[in-house]
């Protein structure tokens, strides 16, 4: 089968299309779908640099994410997995979507939901629940409150922008200065430079004292001003991402500096880990799309041989929204 090899842990450059793959065969718990549809999410490149713990050895078949049409599999039947010819989504961190066939823990799939298209689902098990985990049950975000997001135009940011003023908070966005009208379009109240150096002292400005909450998925340098920006004593920071590299902290910043309350987010470690509260999640996202907060994705859609390129934009932080690649392209 057509698929998209890491062959390194050099980075996207080094993903390769490769048209003799073999199939992937499902084991117990386990089901085959047909991949119509494959999200790009910056695991990928984390896994692609080998920065993403406890992730696979090249050379693999990338990609974490896909939607498709569930084949076969020994849970696709009676016994409670979803039924074969049935369109999914699904999740698995050990790769296989950037090919035309994945296998899937038959547990991390859930239905596309009815009339959208599968890559419409992209998004629905990694962006989505991140953005609202890291919001509500571990950033405890209510009506009133303040909640800046970096990388707002991206696809968890954008998610995260819609919901936050859903649930009737002040958002300030950060985002490069050509993907502001995107982020102002989603509801945003106030949108900042943010690659400026004093993007901290802007939302100080502008608060009067600092942020409720900080979404950071970038770290590096920007974590400092994200620990700046938060309210002293009462402010939350949820750290779920590091494109911009790892940063570090230490217990005399956060007794003498930054004095703020610091939470990490990893939703893979969630839905083992809290399985129920993934449930709650999950209910409470289906709730959000039958009210019309989130709607069908739209992604930039890839062929599968233009997979390293749409890795290296993402990576360069060049990209606005979901990016999907189509296996049949």
């Amino acid at each position: 089968m057509r698929a998209l090899r890491q062959t390194s842990l050099a980075g996207p450059a080094d993903l390769r299309l490769v048209t003799d793959a073999p199939e992937p065969i499902p084991g117990p718990g386990e089901v085959l779908i047909r991949v119509t549809a494959a999200g790009v999410n910056f695991v990928d490149v984390s896994q692609a640099r080998g920065t993403f713990a406890g992730g696979p050895k090249p050379p693999y078949i990338a990609g974490i994410e896909a939607a498709g049409e569930v084949l076969t599999g020994p849970s696709a039947g009676p016994d409670g997995g979803p039924t074969a010819g049935t369109h999914v989504v699904g999740v698995s961190v050990a790769g296989g979507a950037f090919a035309e066939r994945m296998v899937l823990p038959a547990a991390a799939v859930v239905p596309v939901p009815a009339g959208w298209a599968g890559e419409e689902a992209l998004g629905l098990l990694v962006n989505w629940p991140t953005a609202l985990a890291a919001l509500r049950p571990i950033g405890g975000l209510t009506a009133g409150q303040t909640v800046l997001i970096h990388a707002a135009a991206g696809g968890t940011g954008q998610a995260a922008v819609r919901m936050a003023k859903h649930y009737g908070a002040t958002v300030i966005a950060a985002a490069s200065p050509a993907k502001h009208d995107t982020v102002r379009a989603l509801g945003a109240d106030h949108v900042l430079d943010s690659r400026d150096p004093g993007l901290a002292a802007a939302v100080l400005d502008l608060t009067g004292g600092g942020t409720d909450l900080v979404l950071e998925s970038v770290g590096g340098a920007t974590l400092e001003a994200s620990l700046s920006a938060a309210k002293r004593v009462t402010g939350r920071v949820v750290l779920f991402g590091l494109a911009g590299g790892a940063a570090s902290i230490t217990n005399w910043d956060l007794v003498y500096r930054h004095q703020v309350q610091i939470a990490g987010l990893n939703i893979g470690t969630l839905i083992q880990a809290a399985p129920q509260l993934f449930g709650e999640l999950m209910g409470e996202l289906f709730g959000l799309i039958a009210a019309g907060v989130l709607g069908p994705a739209k992604p930039t859609v890839f062929g599968l041989a233009d997979g390293p390129k749409a890795l290296a934009e993402l990576e360069a932080r060049a990209t606005v929204g979901k990016l999907a690649l189509r296996p049949g392209q």
